[in-house]
């Protein structure tokens, strides 16, 4: 169900396999590479639909989302144990401190498409590092725009924009600002995996982090 390169660097253990298999967006803060095979998406998707269609009640799994699953409710949170650990490592690479000793998680799926919800204001996430994955199925739009860290002098200046990509996780600290464009056609789903350390949690940098004077008007 991983793609092969993320296996193959998983297998290794060495920092320069997992930084090979990365795209970096903007560098030190914004991430991409391929997670998941697509036949595994496929399948997993057949699931979540699967539950959808029982008309199941579900809770949702933040204040935004309106359509979304929280994974460890539908009997999957080993799944997410198993996930989480395996990317720890990357984790500790990218954002050392903060994603070095993660110790809790909240993953969820959402779901944009006609009718329901679109896209998604501007936010940061209750976590210290996110992976965003997109699941699929298929859909045009609903890019991931992505401004400054909250506090810093640009966290309300666009600074890039991300193209989702079937089986692809994105990944970046929890308090940079982001937000979904519109969705055009089609539906999409993406996995999303909060990690949460609370060594990072009891810090200074958490706890009276700096905030600087805006540079700009948005």
């Amino acid at each position: 169900w991983l793609a092969p390169e993320v296996r193959a660097a998983s297998s290794s253990g060495k920092a320069e396999d997992w930084r090979q298999l990365l795209e970096e967006h903007q560098p030190g803060e914004v991430y991409s590479f391929p997670l998941f095979t697509e036949a595994f998406c496929d399948q997993f998707l057949e699931e979540i639909f699967n539950f959808y269609a029982s008309g199941l009640p579900a809770k949702r799994p933040n204040s935004m989302n309106r359509y979304g699953i929280i994974l460890g409710d539908i009997g999957l949170e080993p799944f997410v144990d198993k996930l989480q650990a395996m990317l720890q490592p990357l984790g500790h690479i990218l954002f050392p401190g903060v994603g070095s000793a993660w110790d809790g998680h909240h993953c969820f799926m959402v779901r944009y498409r006609e009718g329901e919800d679109l896209g998604l204001d501007m936010h940061t996430d209750d976590s210290d590092v996110t992976f965003n994955v997109c699941m699929g199925p298929e859909f045009t739009g609903a890019g991931l725009q992505f401004c400054g860290a909250m506090g810093a002098p640009d966290h309300r200046q666009h600074s890039f924009t991300y193209q989702h990509r079937k089986g692809h996780a994105v990944v970046h600290l929890g308090r940079k600002r982001h937000g979904a464009d519109d969705i055009q056609s089609g539906q999409r789903l993406n996995l999303i995996l909060w990690n949460q350390s609370s060594t990072y949690r009891r810090s200074t940098e958490f706890r009276a982090p700096l905030y600087q004077r805006e540079g700009g008007p948005p």
